[in-house]
């Protein structure tokens, strides 16, 4: 018998499991009343529709639910591949891979300059409707993690300390050109580096974290509330801070964007040397006030120790124990570009009694941003006297494109 023959017995074995599998799958489907094999025909079939489609089925299908996170663990513990989000560097070091890829692509290769994806068109607007309304406007960009430490990914990249990514560099020069304030922590997060020397005992970046780390923190609170001062843009404060050590372990985020338990149970969770912010008068953990002159938007990186574990220790109390007043603050993760702008217009309250506006956004936003940069019309009203010498459209587009080292 042709059954007794073992390539015949492999044949029926691999056609056994061909056929397996789709039916498992579909037998599932039916007991759950919901059958995605049918949902191709309730839509037309474009090119982005059959990508979802084909996504979801890759989603919903048991196999790979139940080999995906050994496949994922596997790829990450032997080629140390993190997938589409993660990529390993060196010392255990981990890096997020669309903002990789942000700082090396060339100039002008991303989408065209238009109203929604400009974010200088879009910050120069938002500057501006502050300013008829008597308030400041700061802008805080918080460089890639990659752009600051690139010679944590390879030893290779050691060269590229400095050097900026192509739209990084246009849109910080055009911002200088149209007179917007800004606070360069790319210049000044490099210099630290550089007179760390080339230990760097205190990284300002966490290994396993897209984010910044204390000393991160404390450096850009301090570097704000500098400029602030020597503007003269807010008046001097009068409470008393201490700080406190309040040591926290934590699993990167860019671990957790893997998925895969597996993974998270092998790697083990970074030592954070946090600090939160104390009153002197109460000792109580700092807390923001809605009638304080200085509104702080921003994305995760506001939220990092601010909100999280083990709060009152982010940025935002750090400001406040640099200026020795508090903040009112308006914070969405991921929504650094437009969606906290949104957020403030549609809760304008938070304008209210404020002379100074800092926008925090990451660096990456400059060019994959949610949402892009839209612009957010203000609601109306004014809130003190408009502030005269402000340039009222952008400064002209496009002053070269090649990374150049500070």
């Amino acid at each position: 018998m042709r059954l007794r023959d073992p390539n015949w017995v492999l044949i029926v074995v691999f056609l056994g499991i061909l056929v397996s599998v789709p039916l498992i799958q579909i037998v599932r489907e039916v007991r759950q009343g919901d059958v995605k094999a049918f949902e191709i025909f309730s839509e037309l079939p474009t090119a982005a529709n059959l990508r979802a489609y084909e996504s979801e089925l890759e989603k919903a299908n048991w196999a790979g639910q139940l080999t995906r996170p050994l496949m994922q663990f596997t790829q990450f513990a032997w080629l140390k591949d993190g997938g589409e989000k993660v990529l390993a560097g060196s010392n255990g070091w981990y890096f997020y891979k669309p903002g990789l890829k942000y700082m090396l692509a060339r100039h002008g290769s991303g989408q065209a300059v238009h109203a929604t994806n400009d974010p200088v068109t879009a910050i120069v607007d938002f500057r501006n409707q502050l300013a008829a309304r008597g308030i400041r406007l700061v802008l805080m960009p918080v460089p890639n993690k990659e752009s600051i430490y690139p010679d944590r990914l390879t030893s290779r990249a050691e060269l590229l300390r400095g050097v900026l990514a192509p739209r990084t560099l246009e849109v910080l020069e055009r911002l200088r050109a149209a007179d917007v304030e800004v606070v360069d922590l790319f210049k000044e997060f490099g210099e630290a580096r550089r007179q760390s020397g080339s230990t760097d005992p205190v990284p300002l970046y966490l290994a396993e974290d897209t984010h910044w780390s204390p000393a991160g923190v404390a450096l850009a609170a301090h570097l704000v509330a500098r400029r602030l001062t020597e503007l003269g843009w807010v008046g001097p404060g009068h409470i008393d801070y201490r700080e406190r050590a309040a040591p926290v372990q934590r699993l990167g985020d860019i671990l957790r964007m893997m998925q895969s338990p597996m993974i998270e149970r092998s790697v083990k969770a970074e030592k954070v040397k946090s600090i939160q912010v104390v009153r002197c008068d109460n000792g109580r953990l700092y807390q923001d006030e809605a009638e304080a002159e200085i509104l702080v938007l921003g994305d995760s990186f506001m939220r990092i120790y601010q909100q999280d574990e083990p709060t009152a220790a982010g940025f935002i109390s750090h400001l406040a124990k640099e200026l020795k007043q508090p903040m009112m603050s308006l914070v969405n993760d991921g929504g650094g570009s437009t969606l906290v702008r949104q957020e403030l217009c549609a809760r304008p309250v938070f304008l209210k009694n404020k002379k100074v506006v800092l926008w925090e956004f990451v660096e990456r936003d400059i060019g994959i941003g949610v949402k892009g940069w839209q612009r957010t019309p203000l609601p109306g009203g004014q809130a003190r006297q408009p502030l005269a010498n402000v340039q009222d459209s952008e400064a002209p587009s496009a002053v070269g494109g090649r990374s150049v080292s500070r």
